[in-house]
């Protein structure tokens, strides 16, 4: 249904506008202002939904599992070096913060401004679900940024030398926005447009919407842990409990109707793989596991290594530390483990943008801070419950509870001394090659786990942030906060 709804809509505006233009095209937004716009909220807000889901499925995922170690790359391959080098400049990774300005926001943005020229029409639900996205979004920028862009932002040619806002400033405003979107979900106008196949995360379940305002709102939340501010988490946490709806009650994906067709792949496995064909791409090929995840799965007989990453082509599941200097022998792209079919699964795949695991994890430690009331035992093992289940191990449950029986200190709960530092390593396998730029972050701002190797040709010190475009800094100059290269790895979030 998704996929016809798309033809749907392609057909539709090719009417409007008369030509033929791209895909990408026909979902963006006329910037001239002497000329009416030719999109309407039905349009753009699947295109916005796309982009964010593209940007966090490849470039985000990409670099997380590289900052927490997760992958490496083989000896016959040069890639990838800026990674393990920690070699952090303003021309490295710069999509996150251009995209999210330039695509992301520019069309949520007019989603959430439009007006139905006839009144008719109530577009409240488009307004929401535009809400909760930019405060997902605009979460990671301030994790990975500190302060940036944001109420002089998204302007379009109004403004095109935003200030900076503060970055906690702008956390207890979106954590504001979804408080209030939570509850405009369960009050909506009568004349409300429903999106239905025009929103491909939830389909037009504004229940849903409403639930995973919570999540991100919880996830905010949580991560003010180290900021001495626990009455205002828990009074958060109390609203949150007032409006009814709980959080997400399954893995949060987009999915427009990918396929094998070129540039209509799930943004993951197409990163990975080659439409039509099926072929991997060079980047399969120079992505393989890190030796200390590889050991790591192994010696805590974790069964989702097999869903994780495939046995190497000269046999075994082996591994490479992060260097540009591997020997030659025993560590070629033949020698190692790729990425596995836990993770590459189809080219129809859903594009995770938030997984229950996640979650549970997120509510197991608010629970064990004693912001809220909960067992935190059970939500954390049902966290590696829902991992197991999202890879596809073979008899998950049964699985899982295997595995977390174990006697071993962050694998059970009963073993585990430090039970913060349990749910975050867990956490970390339960991310890799999904929300994985997460894992950094909540490396960044726990510590855990606490024994990840730092590449032997870096500095010896993990990047905590990174630095503003230089595309920012040339057209923004009078407002982007002055950096050194140095800030990469001292200037830590303002909530660490």
């Amino acid at each position: 249904m998704r996929a016809r709804n798309i033809i749907k809509l392609t057909i539709t505006l090719l009417t409007l506008v008369l030509v033929s233009i791209s895909c990408s095209d026909y979902l963006d937004v006329n910037d001239n202002p002497n000329n009416p716009p030719i999109s309407t909220p039905s349009l753009t807000l699947p295109a916005a939904q796309q982009g964010l889901a593209d940007l966090n499925g490849t470039t985000m995922t990409y670099a997380g599992n590289y900052f927490v170690y997760n992958w490496a790359t083989p000896s016959n391959w040069s890639a990838n070096q800026n990674f393990f080098r920690y070699n952090i400049t303003t021309n490295f990774l710069t999509d996150i913060f251009e995209k999210s300005y330039a695509s992301i926001f520019k069309n949520l943005t007019y989603v959430e401004n439009y007006e139905d020229p006839t009144g008719a029409v109530d577009y409240t639900t488009y307004k929401v679900i535009s809400t909760v996205l930019k405060a997902y979004q605009y979460q990671y920028l301030v994790d990975l940024y500190g302060d940036v862009p944001y109420t002089e932002a998204n302007q379009r040619g109004n403004n095109p030398t935003p200030a900076y806002d503060d970055a906690e400033t702008i956390y207890k405003d979106l954590i504001d926005k979804l408080t209030e979107a939570a509850l405009t979900v369960q009050d909506l106008p009568d004349n409300a447009e429903d999106p239905e196949g025009q929103d491909i995360i939830f389909g037009g379940n504004m229940t849903a919407w409403g639930r995973f305002a919570n999540s991100i709102k919880l996830r905010m939340l949580v991560r003010l842990s180290n900021t001495g501010q626990d009455q205002y988490i828990e009074d958060e946490i109390e609203l949150i409990n007032a409006n009814g709806l709980g959080y997400i009650q399954s893995d949060v994906s987009a999915n427009p109707g990918y396929s094998d067709a070129t540039e209509k792949q799930s943004p993951f496995y197409g990163y990975f793989i080659q439409p039509t064909t099926g072929n991997q791409r060079d980047r399969n090929d120079y992505t393989v596991a890190s030796d200390f995840l590889i050991d790591y799965l192994v010696d805590t007989n974790d069964p989702r290594l097999e869903r994780l990453f495939l046995e190497a082509a000269n046999g075994g599941y082996q591994g490479a530390p992060q260097s540009s200097t591997l020997p030659g022998t025993g560590f070629t792209n033949n020698d190692l483990s790729k990425v596995g079919p836990g993770l590459l699964k189809s080219s129809e795949q859903d594009q995770i943008i938030m997984l229950l695991s996640e979650s549970l994890f997120t509510q197991a430690e608010a629970v064990e801070r004693g912001y809220m009331s909960g067992d935190a035992q059970a939500l954390y093992e049902e966290a590696i419950t829902e991992s197991f289940i999202y890879l596809g191990v073979e008899d998950a449950e049964n699985e899982a509870l295997t595995y977390y029986s174990q006697a071993d200190e962050n694998i059970s709960w009963a073993a585990s001394s430090d039970k913060i530092e349990a749910i975050i390593t867990q956490k970390w396998l339960a991310l890799i090659g999904t929300s994985t730029i997460e894992a950094w972050i909540e490396l960044t701002r726990t510590g855990f786990p606490s024994d990840l190797p730092i590449p032997a040709e870096s500095d010896g010190v993990r990047p905590v942030r990174l630095l503003y475009p230089a595309s920012e800094v040339a057209r923004n100059s009078n407002n982007v906060p002055s950096q050194s290269k140095d800030d990469a790895f001292t200037q830590n979030p303002f909530w660490k």
